[in-house]
């Protein structure tokens, strides 16, 4: 990795519920500290102690054009971000089908809180960003995960950490890269849009 040793980085894999565990990484330069967390409240208290220039989360953050919520069905089915992601070759889960619904209306608290106190939150898409770098998701190979974010110079990630923190991992390193000028915003806006290490330049709009 290359770049300052001085910017703070907290990467979240939420989940949608608080019965399950949250990945966390907090990356320090290119030193990692992951962990698991389960209440917003955890969370939070986590990114207060870190400080971070920014707060890279693993959910959605923002809704289809033309629907006021999750539950609402008269606007559109995909947003910018996610058409973007289809034509990309991204595979993703909707944000209005199934669990996604749930943790949409939890990343739309978090971001909310998160913003309430200074903090800046961009919504990322871990499986995305390890598709873009060649790298295996997790459900594919953890170890391989592991190994290619330790070879992108990420310092400090366990053997034993879990799919949720390798998750997390991934989404700080992508905020890192954002601070750096080099990833991108599908969806043509940061505001409902989705931050990617890189993809074609017709289908996004430089970050910032």
């Amino acid at each position: 990795m290359r770049g300052t040793t001085d910017l703070v980085v907290v990467g979240i894999d939420l989940a949608g519920s608080p019965k399950r565990p949250t990945g966390i990484c907090v990356l320090e330069g290119d030193r990692a500290r992951t962990q698991l967390a389960y209440s917003v409240d955890e969370i939070m208290a986590i990114v207060a102690e870190a400080d971070p220039d920014i707060v890279p989360i693993d959910a959605p953050l923002s809704l289809p054009p033309g629907r006021k919520t999750i539950a609402d069905r008269s606007g559109e089915h995909f947003r910018p971000c996610d058409r973007a992601l289809q034509k990309l070759g991204i595979r993703f889960f909707p944000i209005t089908l199934g669990p996604m619904r749930m943790l949409t209306e939890r990343g739309l608290v978090l971001k909310a809180q998160l913003e309430a106190l200074g903090h800046v939150a961009v919504e990322c898409y871990p499986g995305g960003a390890q598709d873009q770098w060649g790298l295996p998701r997790q459900h594919k190979s953890m170890s391989g995960l592991l190994r290619g974010l330790r070879k992108m110079g990420l310092r400090g990630l366990r053997a034993s950490a879990s799919s949720h923190e390798l998750d997390a991992a991934s989404a700080a390193l992508v905020g890192y890269h954002l601070l750096l000028g080099e990833a991108v915003m599908l969806g043509g806006e940061r505001e409902g849009g989705m931050i990617m290490p890189m993809a074609p330049e017709e289908e996004i709009c430089p970050a910032g």
